[in-house]
């Protein structure tokens, strides 16, 4: 019996990613064809602000299609919110004859029995699973697998080899500029022609309120808290020290504007940008987003050079640090939500003796690092021998 595909989601927007994977599994499963289906109204997913309508994700998925892929608008013409046993219901409907395999990544698959009548799904399809490979997913997906199987669903593991990026990364990429490498030239053309993703907006010199929109907007929402708290905090602290409170707050917003990345997408906006980077960054990447939010601040934000320079530094602290970059590297370690032994006296020494408060949070750094075996920063050695030397 031939076999069609079918490969559902928001695709806001279609990625190299997908089509990719999309590639892989056609070839992997033999299917004669691979259906591409834009979901109406998502029941996993809230669709952002700036993204285009359900047409014109239709309209993109159909420039990215590869060969033997088909874009339907079953979900976009029935309207509603998209639930998958609905459509592939409807399509065994018009395919009686042929073997359907419903394909989902693994986060779905795992998730697979809280959807909405998963016995229906299982009734009319196979799953296709998209999985990595990583030791502990391929554990956790087999596992899956058997409880699966043991309801009578069949289940295809087909491994996808293709550099994982989510939509919610790639239009944060889209906003840092360094997206091109993950889209199809066809989209990327598209996007930037329709303006999506709010890629049209000018965000140098925002005024604070709307820097705040934005900061939240592009981090992860559990840090969002920490990252209101740390402009408070730094202007809380600038006024103590008498340093400008507005750049004090402005660098405490955008300090993690780049921290929702992974480590490799660190790296390509690192290199995207034209940046140089030393063994120790090259070695550990997930070090990488005070550097990556000092370009981004710079060259998205049009931030000034005080503003840049303390969030380079915030992290791991450097030599010779000026009133600004000794602030936000405290307030990013003592702001409120902060809760670790030792905050409180880095807490009041910040109001005291700043530098000794930099001093206390440098030590507290490095003798984490060491009791679990992490390589320290050179900067961050350079930082405390300068505070030694000069006698803190």
């Amino acid at each position: 019996m031939k076999r069609i595909g079918i490969y559902g989601g928001t695709f806001n927007p279609p990625h190299a990613g997908h089509i990719r994977g999309a590639s892989y599994a056609i070839a992997a499963l033999e299917l004669e064809r691979l259906l591409l289906i834009p979901s109406c109204i998502s029941p996993h997913k809230t669709i952002p602000s700036h993204s285009p309508t359900p047409e014109q994700r239709a309209q993109m998925l159909k420039l990215a299609a590869g060969e033997s892929m088909e874009v339907s608008d079953i979900e976009l013409c029935r309207g509603g919110t998209s639930y998958t046993y609905e459509t592939v219901e409807a399509i065994a409907a018009q395919y009686p004859d042929k073997e359907l395999v419903l394909l989902i990544g693994t986060d779905m698959f795992l998730s697979f029995l809280s959807w909405k009548e998963p016995a229906r799904i299982l009734q009319k399809a196979a799953l296709g699973v998209l999985y990595r490979g990583d030791k502990g997913e391929l554990e956790q997906i087999e596992e899956q697998k058997k409880t699966l199987e043991a309801q009578g669903a069949k289940v295809y593991l087909v491994k996808n080899p293709v550099t994982a990026i989510s939509s919610t990364q790639l239009r944060r990429m889209l906003i840092f500029r360094c997206a091109d490498s993950f889209l199809p030239e066809s989209v990327g053309n598209y996007i930037r022609q329709q303006g999506f993703y709010g890629i049209a907006k000018d965000y140098r010199n925002l005024p604070i309120e709307e820097l705040e929109q934005v900061a939240v907007s592009l981090v992860k929402p559990s840090r969002v808290a920490h990252i209101l708290d740390c402009r408070d905090t730094a202007a809380e602290l600038a006024r103590r020290w008498g340093a400008d409170e507005l750049d004090a707050a402005r660098a405490g917003l955008l300090h993690d504007i780049t921290k929702a990345l992974d480590g490799p997408l660190q790296l390509t906006l690192s290199r995207e940008y034209g940046m140089m980077l030393d063994t120790f960054h090259e070695k550990n990447p997930k070090t990488l987003h005070a550097l990556t939010g000092s370009l981004v601040a710079d060259r998205i934000f049009g931030e000034n050079r005080e503003v840049v320079a303390a969030i380079r530094s915030h992290t791991t602290g450097k030599a010779n640090m000026n009133t600004l970059e000794k602030i936000l590297y405290v307030a990013d370690y003592m702001e409120p939500n902060r809760n670790f032994p030792g905050v409180e006296k880095l807490r009041e020494l910040a109001f005291t003796d700043l530098d000794k408060a930099l001093k206390l949070g440098l030590e507290m750094t490095l003798k984490l690092l060491k009791q679990q075996g992490r390589e320290i920063s050179p900067e961050s050695a350079e930082a405390l021998a300068f505070l030694e030397r000069s006698g803190v």
